[in-house]
């Protein structure tokens, strides 16, 4: 498989594999802090508090990273892609279902390798195409839960966020080739909460009893879905395909759903379980492949 990348031993592929199945743990519990967040936040403040509490928290250890300006155009790119993707989500969302939402989003996990073929002329083995498409299927079944999806006119605007997604993963993917990974994860944590703060002081002050009201939400997704998601996405991607990352951080439906279980006391179907174990078949598959031929190279 063609992807660019360097090649990359057994024990590297499985390091930066734990740190994208880390980051799709982190995002899953994300989705909890958002819903909490929301009905005291609009989403332009949430995302802008939470991005700028990421970056800031970052600062610190890049300051003598950061000597350049190298990358910046890499930063920017990333941060302005990352405003954009969450943005259409949040949009697209106030005006469908949110199993329609669910699902579109989702689709990212198949775009990624379809754009990488299109604009990078980077070519994806079979076999993860099978595991995209599978993946692709189990989303479906988690997100309806066996029943019809409702298309609306916000389901253009939540596919066109699904492939700012899929930009951000390949754009991630590239960005960390060419420069320092925590010096460009703090940078595009703080072009997109820059954006985002900006936009809510036109759309939606931010009041402080809606602060206090949300800390505990945007603790944790500053701290932890941005800080720590983001930045074990960025490592991880260092060694990691995008189509193959792409791939694994689709587990965040997984793990968001099992969130929603634990944490606020919500239910799964029967189907909607069959979708998890899909999308963790899927995942299994296509990892089971990639070691199998590292060791075969190893072995060479």
């Amino acid at each position: 498989m063609n992807n660019g990348m360097p090649k990359t031993s057994l024990r590297e592929r499985l390091v930066s594999d734990s740190f994208l199945l880390l980051a799709a743990i982190i995002w899953g519990g994300g989705f909890v802090a958002q819903r909490m967040a929301s009905f005291h936040l609009g989403f332009n403040a949430f995302n802008g508090i939470r991005f700028l509490l990421g970056g800031l928290v970052l600062l610190p250890f890049i300051i003598r990273r950061a000597r350049s300006r190298v990358g910046f155009g890499w930063v920017l790119l990333a941060g302005c892609v990352l405003f954009g993707a969450s943005s259409l989500q949040q949009i697209g969302i106030g005006t469908t279902s949110a199993s329609t939402a669910g699902f579109i989003t989702g689709t990212y996990v198949v775009l990624v390798p379809i754009l990488l073929a299109l604009f990078w002329r980077q070519r994806t083995s079979a076999v993860t195409w099978i595991a995209v498409l599978v993946a692709l299927a189990g989303t479906y079944l988690l997100s309806s839960g066996g029943l019809g999806l409702s298309p609306s006119t916000g389901s253009l605007i939540l596919l066109a966020g699904s492939v700012m997604w899929a930009l951000h993963v390949i754009v991630v993917g590239l960005a960390v080739q060419k420069m320092d990974v925590f010096v460009f994860s703090a940078g595009q944590f703080l072009v997109c909460g820059v954006i985002h703060l900006v936009m809510s002081m036109f759309i939606e002050p931010v009041t402080l009893p809606a602060l206090r009201a949300s800390w505990m939400p945007l603790l944790y997704a500053g701290l932890l879905s941005v800080a720590l998601g983001f930045t074990f996405q960025a490592v991880g991607q260092k060694k990691a395909p995008s189509s193959d990352a792409a791939l694994i951080l689709s587990l965040e439906a997984v793990f968001a759903a099992i969130a929603g279980v634990v944490l606020l006391n919500e239910s799964l179907n029967t189907v909607q379980v069959i979708g998890c174990i899909i999308i963790l078949a899927a995942i299994l598959l296509a990892q089971l492949f990639v070691l199998k031929n590292n060791r075969n190279a190893a072995a060479q």
